[in-house]
């Protein structure tokens, strides 16, 4: 990974070093969310009651590492250890799953899909709202924190991000008529996709197949085309793949990453200049500094900056770093809750590892210790619980005040780059 992060280069090379990890073919046009139910040794949890999972039956090598497949079709290469925390979470999983159909039950089919309450930045405006509305909105939220069954994902992500309202604006034909406009078009975005669909996920079966590339290609290419200002910006390929894995059609895909880039995130996080990517990384180091302060004096003292970890987990959404059953819990809340959801992560991180970072000497150290633990996170309920219970409150407004006092330093910053390299390329 290159460390120049205010240049442009990153948008194309922060992630050229990939050895990442592994579905089995589906349609060109539709990806099934089940694709483990055909894949051995177990079976995936619909959170479904009715549904029976069977544990890992891992294969162990000479040294007792194990290997493994996920639920979404990716070999996992970990402890003995690991393996007995993901079998325990499976198993909340199934229990979780219970009370989503039992809910579905008593509140009737679909409660979730009503029209969701916006939260504001300190909690939400309860003025002329329906009682049960508002006994909804706050079962949602504590459900989602908890995990959304994955059966469910599709339709929960769909409505709680705004994705299904964004689509309902256009006709029913805009995603297939944009493909169809798209077809043989060559731009700098398209030819950047085509160079990175190989390297994205290169060893999962179904990504790296014919039928899995074009699907990528089709949902990437066409959002270049929706909004020419972001065009494609590596990191994008590693979010749409995912996303693949856990939604129905490509349609729907799409408009996940629609509402991703226009509504959820910070805005400029993916254009050419990555102005919003480097304000969240001044945010964010405030943040360490205020909420984790031994941390972020030791890494002061050290020389060492966030960003040389924190850039990737941001422009991914920790796809590339956590495990996949992991990073998707942690999409469940962010989808339902915004961006600050993403802060509450990285902090959670720093904050697991506050002994250990404390003790290192080198900045190889604290790379090297935080990326065991995310490799390693299995455990999505541990996470989330430092996020939300050891970090403490960030409200939506506290994110926004961060970003409007830091985006005048960021802009002002890549102003003065711009003006020495044109001053440079006038001397040449």
């Amino acid at each position: 990974m290159k460390r120049s992060f205010f240049s442009s280069e990153i948008r194309y090379h922060f992630l050229e070093d990939s050895s990442d990890i592994m579905l089995g073919t589906q349609s060109q046009r539709e990806v099934s969310n089940g694709f483990a139910l055909r894949r051995k040794p177990y079976r995936v949890n619909s959170g479904n009651p009715r549904s029976r999972v069977s544990t890992f039956t891992p294969s162990i090598s000479n040294n007792f590492s194990v290997k493994f497949e996920d639920m979404y079709g990716f070999t996992v290469e970990g402890s003995i250890d690991d393996v007995n925390v993901l079998n325990e979470v499976r198993e909340r999983v199934r229990v979780q799953g219970r009370i989503w159909w039992d809910l579905e039950a008593s509140k009737g089919a679909n409660w979730y899909l009503q029209p969701q309450i916006s939260w504001n930045g300190e909690g939400i405006s309860v003025s002329s709202l329906k009682l049960s509305k508002l006994t909804n909105t706050i079962t949602l939220k504590r459900l989602i924190r908890k995990g959304i069954p994955p059966v469910l994902r599709p339709k929960v992500w769909l409505s709680v991000s705004g994705a299904a309202k964004k689509r309902s604006t256009v006709p029913e034909s805009y995603y297939d008529d944009l493909i169809r406009a798209t077809e043989g078009k060559v731009t700098p975005a398209t030819r950047q996709i085509d160079h990175d669909l190989p390297r994205t996920f290169p060893s999962h079966p179904w990504l790296d197949s014919p039928e899995g590339q074009a699907s990528l290609r089709r949902v990437l290419v066409g959002y270049s085309f929706r909004d020419s200002d972001v065009g494609y910006c590596q990191g994008l390929n590693y979010v749409a793949a995912l996303l693949l894995l856990v939604m129905k059609t490509e349609e729907d895909v799409f408009w996940m990453l629609a509402v991703l880039l226009e509504d959820v995130l910070v805005s400029d996080c993916y254009t050419d200049n990555l102005s919003g990517c480097h304000v969240e990384q001044r945010v964010f180091k405030d943040l360490l500094a205020k909420k984790c302060p031994r941390i972020a004096a030791h890494l002061e003292a050290l020389g060492f900056d966030v960003s040389l970890v924190a850039t990737e987990w941001f422009l991914c959404l920790f796809a590339k770093s956590l495990p996949s059953e992991t990073t998707l819990r942690v999409w469940d809340v962010l989808f339902n809750e915004g961006a600050k959801v993403l802060f509450h992560v990285a902090l959670a991180i720093f904050k697991m590892n506050e002994e250990e970072i404390l003790n290192a000497h080198q900045i190889g150290e604290v790379i090297h210790t935080l990326q065991r633990t995310i490799h390693h996170s299995y455990d999505p309920d541990e996470l989330l619980r430092v996020a939300f219970e050891k970090i403490g409150s960030m409200t939506t407004n506290t994110i926004r005040k961060e970003r409007k006092k830091q985006e005048v330093a960021v802009l002002a910053e890549l102003d003065e780059r711009l003006r020495r390299l044109n001053t440079l390329k006038t001397n040449e």
